[in-house]
């Protein structure tokens, strides 16, 4: 795929969830029930969020001719979305209503195209460099951050965006335990992303 190309489909892709979370977003807010301070906090919403800007921003960044999205930051964003894509294959995929994204071609967007586009991307354009996974260890501090915030705002007012995350729903010892199986999801999922794309890397060089 020639450079011009893949911008365009990456610009095409970032409005596409742009598109998604605004239609989201209009769509709670003419049911009367947008709460800002709650839809930033799902983790879907914020990691398609920064999937969108790595894409448009390496879009515009291509055809203009500028330096490309460091490829740390891409790496990140195929992460997230990839493991955004598996918890919600494995935990959440009958839950859209209470996950806000009932509108089914929003929910397919952000949970299914969204995070296949990033790999897709990440496999036809991979890295400039090997990517060793010390290094990429750094892609865990946003859910890790993420996690505590969640848990101590949901300590505070009782929310949760997610009900693995809810210790009403069978205590602080559960919510562990799915917190520990997603970061160990989390480095495997890393380990991958890094690995892959430090294989393509030499493939193309060769």
């Amino acid at each position: 795929m020639n450079d011009r190309l893949l911008a365009l489909v990456r610009i095409a892709f970032g409005l596409l969830v742009t598109a998604a979370l605004a239609f989201q977003i209009s769509t709670l807010l003419g049911e009367g029930v947008f709460n800002p301070t709650r839809f930033f906090l799902f983790f879907t919403v914020l990691s398609n969020l920064f999937a969108a800007a790595v894409l448009l921003e390496g879009g515009r960044r291509q055809l203009t001719s500028a330096s490309p999205v460091p490829d740390m930051v891409r790496g990140a964003a195929v992460v997230y979305m990839t493991v955004t894509y598996i918890v919600f294959a494995v935990l959440l995929s009958d839950l859209q209503e209470q996950l806000q994204t009932n509108v089914v071609w929003v929910d397919s967007v952000l949970h299914r195209i969204t995070p296949v586009v990033m790999l897709v991307d990440w496999l036809v354009a991979p890295p400039r460099a090997p990517i060793a996974l010390r290094p990429a260890l750094i892609w865990l501090a946003y859910p890790l951050a993420w996690t505590t915030f969640t848990l101590i705002r949901g300590a505070v007012d009782g929310w949760y965006p997610y009900p693995f995350l809810d210790p009403a729903n069978g205590g602080y010892g559960v919510v562990a335990l799915y917190a520990v199986a997603i970061l160990v999801g989390f480095l495997v999922v890393t380990w991958a992303v890094a690995a892959v794309g430090s294989a393509m890397r030499a493939r193309r060089s060769d």
